[in-house]
């Protein structure tokens, strides 16, 4: 009984979390920039997981089955090793000058925090279901609010508006634009951006097709696209559609919603499709949807990405142990006396601090928690993550999705609880 009063609590307190979470880099924003120590205040919700953590672990050690799935689960190895190799090369990368202490603090946060976040929703999920019960309402409430900040940002508030909430290019900009453009602003609502904005609604979309009410569906999936387009998030809309192309096969089967997702996908790209082709000798368009326009900007980011994945591929090639968490990645910045290194790909990143091995353990970890949420397609929740996981992979592939915190952290636990019954089932292996 007291286990599961503690799981209870602290699935409440997670519950919390999740809400807050994607208005995380307005409040801190707003609160460090009037009280000072920005970086003590953003790290509010790893010190929060931090002390969650202490009931997850006596709530594991408490139970026979987390316990005998800890010891025989290839998965948690994994995991175990992955925290290993991290802090193992941060220390030899401090004893050889690779990196400074700031940095590897930074980065031992952003590379882990949501994998420990994981284990810790695992654990306390195991004992109650109140998070797997109520995890539509906390993950789309909140979405509702940041989609509508987003459509008021478009329409309505002045381009710098998040000025006043402290946005500087000290801390976060006030507003981003498309190549220099400001006649292309991106909508980047309540997160830390208009990429971190696009990847988070990969998530939400999808969770928006299973709203009960058709008319809330209707108008939460058309402000949802909206802000998403005005993003101009290319990565975030590829992304996008192979979720609900995957949600469509996956989720629907032969139903006749499945061919209405599918009609839908079909449509969007056909008409995606006409209008690169018809727009594509148009400035607006090369600005809008390539990128590419020579009137606003000298080097477009297009050829800016394509030199950092160029670079970093190189790099990792003739670096396959990799330099130590820190050394890239938004991270590389706190690294005074060494070049920030920006690969513009997650997984790069992942090999160019941890080395080939580090990405390689990464990526079967996300292979083997897919496969997981593919065996419980049945359930609503495990097909959102599932197509979500595919779309939020391709947006990796260009950008470096997993370090938003708003986006790791909600996906990771909510993975955590979608996969939660399986050590209770026997499933000790995965």
């Amino acid at each position: 009984m007291r286990e599961h009063k503690t799981a209870l609590f602290t699935s409440y307190i997670i519950g919390g979390l999740l809400v807050l979470l994607p208005f995380h880099a307005v409040l801190s924003t707003w609160l460090g920039s009037n009280v000072g120590h920005l970086d003590l205040v953003r790290i509010w919700k790893e010190i929060l997981i931090t002390v969650l953590a202490v009931p997850a672990l006596w709530l594991f050690f408490k139970s026979p089955a987390l316990r005998t799935w800890g010891r025989r689960s290839f998965l948690a190895q994994l995991i175990a090793l992955y925290f290993l190799i991290h802090f193992a090369l941060g220390i030899w990368g401090l004893k050889h000058n690779q990196l400074n202490s700031t940095a590897l603090i930074y980065a031992l946060i952003i590379n882990l925090r949501f994998l420990g976040f994981f284990l810790v929703c695992l654990s306390v999920s195991a004992y109650s279901d109140w998070l797997y019960k109520y995890w539509l309402r906390l993950l789309l409430l909140p979405a509702a609010l940041v989609i509508g900040f987003g459509l008021l940002q478009k329409f309505v508030l002045p381009y710098d508006f998040l000025k006043h909430f402290g946005y500087s290019p000290k801390t976060i900009p006030a507003y981003q634009t498309v190549d220099s453009d400001l006649n292309f602003r991106r909508i980047q609502s309540t997160l830390r951006g208009a990429n971190p904005l696009g990847a988070y609604l990969v998530l939400i979309i999808p969770a928006l097709t299973f709203v009960r009410n058709r008319a809330w569906r209707v108008i939460g999936l058309v402000g949802g696209f909206v802000v998403l387009y005005f993003s101009y998030s290319r990565s975030a809309w590829i992304g996008l559609l192979a979720a609900l192309a995957l949600l469509g096969l996956w989720h629907f089967g032969g139903s006749k919603k499945s061919k209405e997702i599918l009609a839908i996908v079909a449509v969007l790209f056909l008409v995606a499709c006409t209008g690169v082709y018809a727009l594509r000798g148009n400035h607006n368009a090369q600005d809008a949807l390539f990128h590419t326009s020579s009137a606003s900007a000298n080097v477009s980011s297009n050829a800016q990405r394509a030199t950092a994945i160029k670079d970093a591929a190189y790099d990792v090639l003739h670096n396959p142990l990799g330099r130590g968490p820190g050394t890239a990645g938004p991270a590389s910045f706190r690294n005074t006396g060494h070049p920030a290194r920006i690969a513009e790909n997650y997984y790069l990143q992942i090999a160019q601090e941890t080395g080939v091995l580090g990405m390689i353990i990464f990526l079967i970890i996300n292979g083997m928690v897919g496969w997981q949420l593919w065996l419980s397609r049945q359930d609503n929740l495990a097909k959102v993550l599932l197509v979500s996981l595919a779309g939020i992979t391709l947006v990796n592939l260009v950008s470096h999705a997993w370090t938003d915190d708003t986006l790791s952290l909600i996906w990771w636990g909510l993975a955590g609880v979608a996969l939660a019954a399986l050590p209770k089932r026997g499933v000790k292996n995965w």
